[in-house]
Formats: structure tokens, sequence, C-alpha cells
């Protein structure tokens, strides 16, 4: 007997075949599962017969015994089972006669296994369940999100000056985000760099900032911050020096840095991107800085930046030994 490890491995999918009556209800078929969004398969014709599959991300097979289920042999699991409802239904009009519909398609209800269902007649024989979990979070991976609660929470926000009238309207994004999500005011902390080139500079020493007690003053940081294409290599120059430092920033300390700075071709693309059309940057950096925090708090990354091997550490070892050694003692 093969270990049960070998076994499970070897199972790759689960293929269900239902033989359909005839070519006209074959294709009308294949459009509505198409229009229900599966991905098509590989299909195949003999010049006896034709098949086409319609793959999907789960399957299983379930066996029962006694009392057989009311449900059809064939359940289709689904997200938003509204909509779905709705697409089964127009594409019943098309085929059907309005009086006929209601024959052949039930309306979405509850079941006592926790779940909605509705059930659909297709004529040949084919009469298909469509699915939702009341709980839709169950079966899925359990996974730690951030949550978007700023309350509690302090922020550096380094904004460069160059470009101020794209700049400033991602600043007034990013305090409105932290306003809206629970945040204060007087926990933020704004600086004007000179221009994007000085952002990770700026960055790296709010990032390193501490209180009274040493703990870091800032939860995460935010960088804002405009360029605009010229005529010239220097715009690729200081946006990759920009990006790059903001990174290592990021890295060194642990502690979370949230980029905003624009890279447009034109003033009126930024301005699109700072609130006009397309959304504001800094609101969405602001909302990604919430996030990271909130995530470091649920994994305990409490003392982020104080790991061994960050620039926080080496410093704060570098920095005893300069005190021993004041002191008389050489390490």
């Amino acid at each position: 007997m093969l270990p049960l490890f070998y076994n499970q491995r070897m199972i790759k999918g689960l293929t269900v075949v239902k033989p359909v009556g005839s070519s006209a209800a074959w294709e009308r078929l294949s459009t509505l599962f198409s229009e229900l969004g599966f991905e098509p398969g590989k299909g195949w014709d003999d010049g006896t017969g034709r098949g086409v599959s319609f793959l999907a991300p789960v399957g299983n097979a379930e066996f029962v015994t006694g009392r057989p289920p009311a449900v059809p042999e064939l359940l289709i699991e689904c997200t938003q089972l509204d909509i779905v409802h709705g697409i089964v239904k127009r594409w019943l009009s098309a085929e059907l006669r309005t009086e006929e519909i209601g024959g052949r398609l039930s309306g979405v209800a509850e079941t006592h296994w926790k779940s909605r269902l509705f059930t659909v007649d297709l004529g040949d024989g084919l009469v298909f369940g469509f699915w939702e979990r009341e709980d839709v979070l169950a079966g899925r991976p359990i996974a730690i999100e951030g949550d978007l609660s700023a309350a509690g929470m302090k922020f550096g926000i380094v904004v460069a000056r160059w470009n101020a009238v794209i700049t400033d309207r991602l600043l007034q994004g990013s305090l409105d985000a932290i306003a809206r999500s629970g945040g204060k005011l007087t926990d933020v902390q704004i600086v004007r760099a000179p221009g994007a080139w000085e952002i990770p500079a700026a960055a790296r020493m709010l990032a390193d900032l501490r209180d009274d007690s040493g703990k870091r003053k800032f939860d995460a940081i935010i960088t804002l911050g405009c360029l605009l294409r010229g005529e010239t290599a220097h715009y690729e120059a200081i946006y990759n020096e920009a990006a790059r430092g903001i990174g290592q920033s990021q890295q060194d300390t642990g502690l979370p840095h949230a980029f905003g700075v624009l890279t447009c071709e034109t003033l009126e693309q930024a301005l699109n991107r700072a609130g006009i059309k397309a959304g504001n940057k800094g609101f969405e950096a602001a909302v990604a800085a919430i996030e990271m925090v909130s995530i470091a708090r649920k994994i305990g990354h409490a003392a982020a930046g104080e790991h061994e091997g960050s620039g926080v550490a080496a410093g704060k070892l570098a920095q005893v030994d300069v005190d021993r050694a004041s002191e008389g003692f050489v390490k």
C-alpha cells in the first residue's frame, strides 16, 4: 500500500462529463457558462461528437448514502449569488418565453446547511444548482490582514516642496485619509523636503527618531512627491534614487514607508492623480501606511527595525562600543 502523502500528490483534478441531447443545446450551454465567467478549457471534436470543458478553481466529488439531499446532482459554488441569478435569468429570457422561465428557474432561497441556493433547469435533463455560503470567509485560507483604523497611530509625512501645486494636494489627501480613519492630526509630523531627491534622507531621519522612553516616535512614514518628465535623463536619475532610498530606509529600519511619489509625463497627468480624476495618491499612500501598521501590530512586530542586522541595530551596537570606550572599557 502506498503512503497516504504519495496518494495525495497523485491527484490533479476532477472532471464531470455530462451528455447534452442536441448540438443546439450544447451551443446554448456553452454560451451560458462562458457568460458566467468559467475559464475555458481544451475542447475536442472527433467527427462523431464534440466536447468543451469549463474550469473552476476548486472541485470535489461527494458521495452520499441513505436519504439523498434535495439538490441537483451538479452544484456550482459561487460568490455574489444574486448577480449570478440575474445572469442566468437574462440568459433564459433570450431562450424561452417569459411564462416558461418561472418553471425553469427557482428563486434564491436559504438552506439548512448555512447557504443560499437556486436551481435552473436548462432542458435535456440538465439541472444545475448555484449556491453561496452564508459565511463568505468559510473555506478560505486564514490570513492576517490590516485594519483601516488609524486610532493611536503616529505618522511622519515627508512632502517635497518642488511641484507644490501637486504635492500640497497629495498632502491634503494623506491628512484626509488619516482623519477619516480615526487618527489625530496632532499625531502627524510633516516635514517639507526641497525635492524628491531629498525625500529618502528626510524619511530616514524621521524613521530613526525616538521618544524619551526609547521607542520609535512614528509607526510609519509617508513619502509624497512629484516628478515630471523633462527633455533630459534627469527625471530617471532622480526617480530611481528616490525610490531606492525610500525602499532602503524601510528595509534598514523595519518601519513601513508608504510610497506616494508621482512620476508623470505631464502636469495634467499629475493633477489627475492628485485628486482631479484618478483618485488622490496621497490618500492611497496614507491608507497603505495605516494597513501596514495594523499588520505589524497583529503579527507582533512591536520593535520594528530593531532586529539583528538592521541599520538601527548596528548603530546601537556601535554606540555601545563608544560608550564603553569612553568609560575605559574596550570591548
